[in-house]
């Protein structure tokens, strides 16, 4: 069985290395040969030129592909994998063309491994721990009130004035600027076009007292099925979403007010305003050599019974870059190495999946993290 890594970039070096410093058989596939050797080279010389068509023919039947390319280039990839009885992992959201696989993965008795990477990962196993703990605690009652909060994001350890920076390209922030947002508020669909329109304020359980800018992204509704919130259950509000610095939302007005003029002009046109901003933004507001990332998760679920909170804890993750590199790159893709170890144990059934339900592995996945960070615990703020 081997391993084709795809994709060297800035959040796969320490969960590849992991693999090949294990003695597992690897082969290492970019873009650019030269990049991954600059990140592996010293572990393997096993490293090919990235086509669809080149990793097709070197795929055989129990091989795993692993894509850390971007994500339109996923499905591709597991469809490769179906056509030669392999199969395929990656740390991105499950795109519909994905899920639309899941018979034919099914069928073949393959796996299909997504979200298994930080956000989404490592706050969906944080979820699934919170909610079993729930349901297995003397608080649980099918009358209480709950309220679920995950929120996630990088941010500069050392802050600067713009609140946030860069360490890869930054188009991908500019562009989820312009996603609308779907999520629980007091019991009411919470619709937004646009982040900036929902900032509030979350105070992070964390050693010393720190607060963030917190605003809701993408579509949190699916994720309280995937999460087994039971369907009779009273839920206030339920969001996912990103945190950053405060000072944040003052700092980018400026970028608001440009995508904001962007409305009502053509795909090619937004496109080209975005890419020349974030050209600029990147020269500005990068990452020096060897300055440190900071990474930031907190996950919550509070259960209320008559106006008292009868459950009430917290994952709280703080990493930040070190001597092992940045604390993106070991928080994205040490979690898809575990992951590609569990499906060589044969530990995810046949279908495309997210990351893992059982609770066995939950434990494992997140006694794993627990080394990636500086600090990370679950607390319990009724103890």
């Amino acid at each position: 069985m081997t391993i084709h890594w795809c994709g060297t970039g800035l959040s796969s070096g320490p969960g590849l290395r992991r693999l090949l410093e294990s003695g597992q058989k690897v082969v290492v596939w970019n873009r650019t040969v030269e990049k991954a050797r600059e990140v592996v080279g010293d572990l393997t010389g096993d490293i090919r030129p990235y086509s669809l068509d080149a990793l097709t023919a070197a795929l055989q039947p129990g091989d795993i592909a692993v894509s850390m390319l971007p994500a339109d280039q996923h499905v591709s990839i597991a469809k490769a994998c179906l056509a030669k009885g392999a199969n395929f992992v990656s740390s991105s959201y499950i795109a519909p063309e994905m899920r639309a696989l899941d018979d034919e993965f099914r069928a073949k008795g393959l796996v299909s491994v997504n979200e298994v990477g930080l956000d989404p990962g490592i706050d969906h196993l944080m979820a699934h721990d919170l909610v079993a703990t729930y349901r297995a605690s003397p608080a649980y009652h099918a009358d209480n009130v709950l309220s679920f909060v995950s929120y996630c994001g990088g941010v500069p350890k050392i802050p600067n004035p713009f609140r946030y920076k860069f360490s890869w390209a930054p188009a991908g922030v500019l562009k989820a600027l312009r996603s609308p947002s779907r999520s629980l508020k007091n019991f009411s669909e919470l619709r937004v076009n646009r982040p900036w329109d929902a900032i509030t304020r979350y105070d992070a359980p964390l050693p010393q007292a720190e607060s963030f800018e917190v605003y809701p992204n993408r579509d949190s509704y699916p994720f309280m099925e995937d999460y087994r919130f039971d369907p009779a259950w009273k839920v206030r509000d339920f969001v996912r979403g990103t945190i950053r610095l405060n000072g944040w939302a003052d700092a980018w007005t400026p970028i608001f007010r440009e995508i904001e003029g962007l409305e009502g002009k053509s795909d090619a046109e937004i496109n080209a305003a975005l890419t020349a901003r974030a050209d600029a933004l990147l020269k500005e507001n990068s990452y020096a050599p060897g300055e440190p990332d900071r990474v930031v998760l907190f996950v919550s679920l509070k259960a209320e019974r008559d106006g008292r909170a009868v459950f009430d804890q917290t994952w709280a993750m703080d990493a930040w870059g070190d001597a092992r590199g940045s604390a993106m790159g070991r928080l994205v893709s040490v979690p898809v190495s575990l992951a590609i170890e569990t499906v060589q144990a044969r530990e995810f059934p046949a279908g495309v999946h997210a990351a893992p339900h059982d609770p066995k592995l939950i434990a494992k996945f997140l006694g794993q993290v627990t080394h990636l960070a500086q600090y990370m615990t679950r607390v319990d703020h009724l103890a």
